[in-house]
């Protein structure tokens, strides 16, 4: 079974270009099988990573960035491929 995770935070003010390279350097504890990264209006970052697992494996997943960085927590969803 495929599994994804996404990821999806919104920058602070003027502060998406350091959000985005900030996910590009988190590093999870094991390599999923695919990893893309988006950005999008509003200083949006998503990343989406591939997984072969159980819908409800424990998986690695990137964290939380410093609250300083972003205007809300994280937004998170797992989905598996039909």
């Amino acid at each position: 079974m495929t599994v994804a995770l996404m990821w999806e935070a919104r920058a602070a003010e003027g502060r998406g270009e350091e959000l985005l390279a900030w996910t590009r350097d988190q590093v999870l504890e094991r390599e999923p099988e695919r990893r893309e990264t988006f950005r999008a209006p509003q200083d949006r970052v998503l990343v989406i990573t591939w997984w072969d697992a159980m819908y409800d494996a424990r998986l690695p997943e990137l964290p939380e960035p410093p609250a300083d960085l972003v205007t809300r927590t994280v937004h998170r969803w797992r989905f598996e491929a039909v």
